[in-house]
Parts: C-alpha cells; structure tokens; sequence
C-alpha cells in the first residue's frame, strides 16, 4: 500500500526538494506552506508521479493547523510520515541587541509550529501504533555559534523535543528521526540577512550542502527496514568542520 507523507515548509528548500524525492517513489503527498501559488507549481509538477493535496497555512497559527489536518480529503487523512520541516532564522545580531520580533519568529515557526503540527498528527498515529516522524534540526542545535543565540535555542530545542518524542512514542513503535544540516543553499540566508549583500556571498568560495542532499537523506532513513530507525544524523558539506569552520577558497 503506498504510503501518505505530510510535509510542512514545501514551498522551497528542502521541503520542496523532499516533495521531489517522495514523488519518485510513489509516496502520497500533503504539501504544507503559505505561498500557495508556490504549492500549486509543485502539484502540477508532481501530479504526473503521485498524488498530491495542498494545505495553506501558517504553521504559527495553532487553529489554523488544527483545522487544515483535521479536514482533510479522506484519502489523505492517514498519515504515515510527517517531516517537520517548516523554520526560519531571523537577523545575526548579539544577545543584548537583539530584535524581539526576530525572537518571536524563530520561537513560534521552529519550536511551537513543529509541536502544533505533531500535536494535530500524532494521535493517528498512536492509535495506528505505526509511523514516522522526521524534524529537521540544524547544526546549530548542536553547537553554538557567536550571535546565533536564539536560533541556536530553538534549534537545540528541536534536538531536545526529537528526543522527548522518540521516548514518548517508543511503545508505539513509531520511529522519531532527527536530521541536523550545517549550512544547506537555500533561501535561509535571503531571510536571515533580509536580502542584503551578507546573504550574497554566504555561500561563496565553496559547495554548500544542496537541499536534495538533505532529501536524499530522509528518504534513505524512511525506507530502513522496521527494525531500524535512524535516531539522529549530523550532515555538513565537505568544507564544513563545524558551526565556525568553512574552509572557502581565497
């Protein structure tokens, strides 16, 4: 029976490129985002391979959660595979300057979006006593970097809910897989640094992880055998040592 996988942040990045990934394998689709001109590309690209269904919502917004999972088409209502993967970084600025706006932001997409979303599945899921639940992390939820402060926080939050959630569910039999990417090309930096010249050359003088990289991954951790779960994987590009060391060219 083909499986159904619900994906949060579809509309770019990595969650679009997991969209890509799961369409070749013929797993059914639930693309979430609020770009919903962004989420109709894709169903038209991918329509072709699999089906797919939308939901537009703002992962921030708790009713607005509840309700779009709740409603959905009846063929699409059990979900085997979540991929908590909408999140955001806003702003490089130290703790004392910070901007509380930014820190709300982070806060509310990267921690309490991924609990609304998981809150609104996971009972299915319990009840069933299968599935699968991928939260993409970062590297930044294992170390932390000068003014990376509170998207460091969130992001080792996620890391900490990951494990709380591996726990919980353990008599469930549910898998709970954290994926962790150091610096992925994406759209990230264009909102991180609002479009200005830092985000121009963030990726500069080397190859980056790519976002298929990362999809690569979660489809290889979906597909182990049922007695194997990959709990938690680290991935950095190649010129990537850690959170402060890039090796770019001059």
């Amino acid at each position: 029976m083909k499986k159904t996988a619900l994906i949060t942040g579809a509309t770019s990045g990595i969650g679009r490129a997991t969209a890509h990934e799961f369409a070749k394998h013929g797993i059914n689709l639930i693309l979430c985002g609020r770009r919903q001109e962004r989420l109709d590309t894709i169903k038209n690209a991918l329509s072709k391979q699999t089906n797919v269904h939308t939901l537009n919502f703002d992962v921030r917004d708790r009713k607005a959660t509840f309700e779009a999972i709740k409603y959905l088409p009846e063929k699409y209502q059990n979900i085997d595979i979540l991929i908590n993967n909408a999140g955001n970084a806003h702003g490089l600025d130290p703790i004392q300057t910070g901007n509380l706006d930014d820190w709300d932001a982070m806060m509310d997409i990267n921690v309490k979006g991924l609990l609304y979303v998981s809150k609104a599945i996971i009972p299915q899921m319990t009840a069933r006593k299968s599935g699968h639940i991928i939260n993409i992390g970062s590297s930044a939820g294992k170390e932390v970097y000068p003014k990376g402060n509170v998207y460091c926080g969130s992001k080792h939050a996620v890391v900490a809910i990951t494990e709380g959630m591996r726990i919980d569910l353990n008599p469930f039999g549910i898998k709970v897989t954290a994926i962790n990417p150091g610096l992925v090309e994406t759209e990230f930096s264009q909102v991180r640094f609002k479009g200005d010249a830092i985000a121009n050359n963030v990726y500069k003088g080397y190859k980056a992880l790519q976002p298929e990289d990362i999809a690569e991954m979660i489809q290889f951790a979906i597909s182990r055998p049922a007695h194997v779960n990959i709990a938690d994987v680290l991935m950095f590009c190649t010129a990537q040592a850690s959170s402060t060391i890039v090796n770019k060219e001059s």
